[in-house]
């Protein structure tokens, strides 16, 4: 069995020793099959962490530079292909097993979870253009002259991502949610205002009564939930508000929370969270928030303009029947129409019986709020 890997005291270094061989000179290495085969016997027995990660870089600038000038292109990408696949799998095992090593989590996740994906960090991704692989390299050349602060958070959102791109199998990567859940349980760890969406992911697995992964606990996703909430997460916190307006989660029903976590993903910008809170001024809540014809309407206006089909029919709906604004058939018809077009059935539904009427106005009551939901106009 092989020793475990021993980190070393010392920052990387452009030599590497080993306990068989003279020190190895990287700061200008050459790239032959060779000296690959060499530098991979002298490093197997090595238990420094540091040296098996400087391999593994040294694999990839070995892959972008090695037969440049072979009449054989074909087995020349082949073999840089299982030079990449190789300095991947150690990365892997320096980032994953053991005492994970920082600088190879923060290479994987930065290879998974970058928009530019390098060829280097995945195989799926060779046909990337050559400028995107250079904006790459500049971005991370920059990112060396950034202070500790935001290296630390560009890392935690990394990781974040590597689950999440694991969790539901993107990039071209299968999906392998055994995995995402112990990148996403490190992110949550380290959560902040910066990067609370790791907390929401595993949230949304505690929820799920089928889920194959983690254990089916409603109390803990509320925690988390809540705990994203805090941090500013406006997803976490509409989430928040369906549970105590529906008594879920273990919540119990409780309007003035429903209405203080829709209020804060809200004035976030959170569309459905506007539309909610618009369900709430529309009936409002006896001792916690007044009616407010006005501002059902202007809530809902508010994630309308967003796109967001339910917002566009409930918008129609206030126009039809005189809710906050004044009673106006062809302005209801056109949010209908917005509504209908992003197939929202019941709008699809409404004009065909507004043509039929011949566009007059329809003698619609107030509705109550069971009413409004029924009617899809309020969550």
């Amino acid at each position: 069995m092989r020793p475990p890997l021993q980190r070393s005291g010392t920052m990387a270094s452009v030599t590497l020793r080993t306990r068989k061989t003279k020190a190895i000179d990287l700061s200008a290495p050459p790239y032959t099959k060779d000296y690959i085969d060499q530098y991979r016997i002298r490093i197997k027995d090595d238990p420094d962490p540091e040296a098996h990660f400087l391999y593994a870089k040294y694999l990839i600038d070995a892959a972008k530079k090695i037969g440049a000038d072979a009449k054989d292109q074909r087995s020349v990408r082949k073999y840089r292909d299982t030079l990449i696949a190789e300095s991947l799998k150690v990365i892997r095992r320096l980032a994953t097993q053991g005492e994970p090593y920082d600088e190879a989590q923060f290479f994987l996740a930065n290879c998974h979870g970058s928009e530019a994906k390098p060829r280097c960090c995945l195989l799926s991704c060779r046909g990337l253009q050559r400028d995107r692989r250079r904006d790459a390299k500049r971005a991370a050349a920059r990112s060396c002259l950034l202070p500790e602060s935001r290296i630390a958070g560009r890392h935690r959102r990394n990781v974040n991502k590597l689950g999440v791109i694991l969790l539901r199998g993107s990039l071209g990567q299968q999906p392998n949610p055994r995995e995402a859940v112990g990148w996403l349980k490190r992110a949550a760890e380290q959560a902040d205002e910066e990067n609370p969406h790791a907390l929401h992911e595993l949230a949304l697995l505690h929820e799920a009564p089928n889920s194959q992964v983690v254990l089916h606990d409603p109390a803990y996703a509320r925690e988390l939930y809540a705990r994203a909430g805090h941090l500013g997460y406006t997803h976490s916190q509409f989430r928040l508000g369906q549970c105590y307006e529906f008594g879920t989660l273990t919540c119990p029903v409780d309007p003035r929370r429903s209405i203080a976590w829709y209020t804060k993903a809200a004035e976030r910008g959170h569309s459905e969270a506007e539309l909610a809170l618009s369900g709430w001024y529309l009936t409002g809540s006896e001792g916690v928030l007044k009616q407010s014809d006005s501002e059902a309407y202007l809530w809902a206006r508010r994630a309308a303009n967003k796109g967001l089909s339910k917002a566009e029919y409930a918008v129609g709906y206030y126009a039809e029947v005189g809710i906050g604004i004044k009673q106006d058939v062809e302005f209801a018809k056109r949010w209908y129409m917005r509504a209908a077009a992003q197939g929202n059935k019941r709008a699809m539904n409404r004009l065909t019986e507004m043509k039929r009427n011949g566009n007059k106005r329809a003698n619609m009551a107030r509705p109550t709020r069971q009413e409004a939901k029924d009617e899809c106009v309020i969550v």
